[in-house]
């Protein structure tokens, strides 16, 4: 492998990566919150497609071309430059933190595959909130890595500017008013690039967001994700709970699950007609996006392989047709140890903030109640509930939930294929 120190370059086929490649970042962060990155820019320098933009709010480029899974201090880009554009013609990759400086990093790093690495640490900045740590570029017609471990003085947002895009929601101060001009015809002036960079975290029990339509198409490709802590072992809490603090944050898990914990998501759901049913894994009951309900399951993750967690899909196009949901996950397998699992949900709505909710209560029942979505005068509003049930009896845990948020199903035992 090589060592690559700041400022040294190298072709990447004298490397040997003349395919799809990982590229691992490994920051050393402690208790601060860092932000990973990869800009996708032009050769100006500038990022004029903000598709490009890979981080916690946006995990993947158009074609795949990018992606990213977080897991704590490491985040692994997968890298595939044959499906980028043309008009791409470099990734920077960086790291930022609001809370601190990167002068309190540890010893890190960022390694191409098991080709080469670059390290850096605290030691290398100042009080820079932020790090340009290496760049893949074109030049001559071949791909090449540049070590670069530049500090830079703002955060991500700062970082976003210097690429040249801004974050939603942000805006120039109209002018005063001057009298009204002659039209003379001008080329219209290209939209700004505006990336989300804001998360919602919904804190405590009972608390709520509420999303409105950006337009008339209503709400979109709405993706709910599960994801927990696959290496902690049944009965026993992580050994440190990391406050990830990114939209999204995927925790690692192993090729099996060695005693580990079966986390299943699913929903109760109510239509704008009175009908209600469930969409989980158990009982095969996977829903449907194109027609009613409105609502995917994706797959169910038994084996702990998938990185990416469980997700269900909500059609947002209509989403006029859908009263209610309740979000739910359950222990199907392994000892119910909510402690253990770390578990958080995150919901992505195209154009808005990420709401996160996290499993942050202890109990030793199987299911959970994680989250209310509503429709509400055609609005999206989220609910935080994290509330647990187990079966006692005849009564099962599923049907304990159900009465308690009313929605009035025939429960009888079922199994997963």
């Amino acid at each position: 492998m090589s060592n690559f120190t700041r400022g040294q370059k190298g072709k990447l086929a004298d490397l040997g990566l003349n395919g799809p490649f990982a590229v691992t970042l490994d920051i050393a962060s402690g208790s601060m919150e860092v932000d990973v990155s990869c800009f996708g820019v032009d050769a100006a320098g500038k990022l004029s497609d903000d598709r490009y933009m890979v981080f916690y709010n946006q995990k993947s480029a158009p074609d795949n071309a990018v992606t990213v899974a977080l897991n704590g201090p490491r985040s692994v880009f997968q890298i595939d430059l044959a499906r980028l554009p043309q008009s791409i013609d470099k990734l920077v990759f960086t790291a930022a933190t609001e809370q601190g400086s990167m002068r309190a990093l540890g010893a890190s790093s960022l390694a191409l595959g098991s080709a080469a690495t670059f390290a850096f640490a605290g030691s290398d900045f100042q009080d820079e909130k932020a790090v340009i740590i290496g760049e893949l570029y074109r030049r001559d017609g071949s791909w090449r890595f540049g070590a670069v471990g530049q500090g830079f003085a703002g955060g991500l947002g700062a970082l976003l500017k210097h690429f040249g895009g801004s974050e939603a929601g942000s805006s120039t101060p109209a002018p005063a008013a001057t009298p009204t001009p002659v039209p003379v015809a001008t080329p219209a002036a290209p939209p700004a690039n505006k990336i989300s960079l804001s998360k919602i975290r919904l804190e405590k029990r009972g608390d709520k967001i509420s999303l409105d339509k950006r337009d008339s198409g209503g709400y979109g490709r709405i993706k709910v994700n599960l994801n927990w802590n696959q290496n902690a072992a049944q009965g026993q809490a992580p050994a440190s709970k990391l406050d990830t603090g990114f939209l999204g944050k995927l925790f690692a898990k192993p090729a099996g699950r060695a005693g580990g914990i079966d986390l299943d998501i699913g929903c109760l759901f109510e239509m704008s007609n009175g009908s209600k049913s469930a969409v989980q894994a158990l009982g095969n009951s996977w829903g449907a996006f194109d027609r009613p309900p409105y609502i995917h399951l994706e797959g169910d993750d038994r084996t702990g392989s998938v990185s990416s967690g469980e997700n269900i899909f909500i059609n947002g196009t209509h989403f006029d047709q859908i009263k209610r949901v309740l979000v739910y996950a359950f222990i199907y397998e392994g000892v119910p140890n909510w402690a253990a699992t770390d578990g958080v949900v995150t919901i992505d709505v195209p154009g808005q903030p990420t709401v996160e909710v996290r499993l942050d209560s202890d109990s030793q029942h199987a299911m959970c109640a994680i989250a209310m979505l509503e429709n509400q005068g055609g609005n999206l509003q989220v609910t935080k509930l994290v509330e647990y049930f187990g079966g006692q009896g005849k009564i099962t845990a599923h049907q304990a939930m159900d009465e308690r948020y009313n929605f009035g199903l025939n429960w009888k035992a079922g199994r997963k294929d």
